[in-house]
């Protein structure tokens, strides 16, 4: 099972510290890369955010993930909300795709960042529109996606 720990993680998805109870000296009231506050639980339930989990003994930062959804109430964290934003205001902003295909795209990234039944045909429907746009745009798109989408849907839309 190992040691579970929490998190500190600014509003924009920086890891801040993730193992605030082991290493508190870490903690900030702000990121240092972009400013934003540093927060340690969900503002939606207030549970602690998961954080690095040391199954030996020795941390290791470098390994952790930060959450798109918090485990105790199932809401996406503030980071996840912006990147979510961000992507459906960028598919209306894409050019060479119809509006319906726009549509089907903003309709398509719940189930992209989320791992669902819908996930592997949505996640496939996406690439084949995506494909569509220019080589700026969707190297712009997988940037955007890369943090949020499941692990099925970055296999399948080829982010790793």
């Amino acid at each position: 099972m190992g040691i579970f720990d929490f998190a500190q993680i600014c509003l924009n998805g920086h890891i801040i510290n993730a193992a605030t109870q082991t290493c508190p000296y870490l903690n900030r009231k702000f990121c240092k890369e972009c400013g934003a506050v540093a927060i340690t639980e969900c503002p939606n339930c207030n549970s602690k955010i998961e954080g690095e989990v040391d199954p030996k003994g020795e941390w290791d930062a470098v390994s952790y993930e930060v959450p798109s959804y918090c485990s105790d109430c199932g809401n996406p964290f503030p980071w996840a909300v912006s990147k979510i934003e961000v992507a459906l205001e960028f598919t209306q902003e894409l050019e060479n795709i119809s509006d319906v295909e726009k549509e089907i795209l903003s309709k398509s990234i719940d189930d992209i960042i989320r791992d669902t039944p819908k996930t592997e045909l949505v996640a496939t429907r996406f690439k084949k529109i995506i494909s569509k746009v220019g080589k700026p745009s969707l190297e712009a798109f997988k940037t955007i996606l890369i943090d949020i989408a499941t692990e099925k849907a970055k296999g399948i839309l080829g982010l790793w």
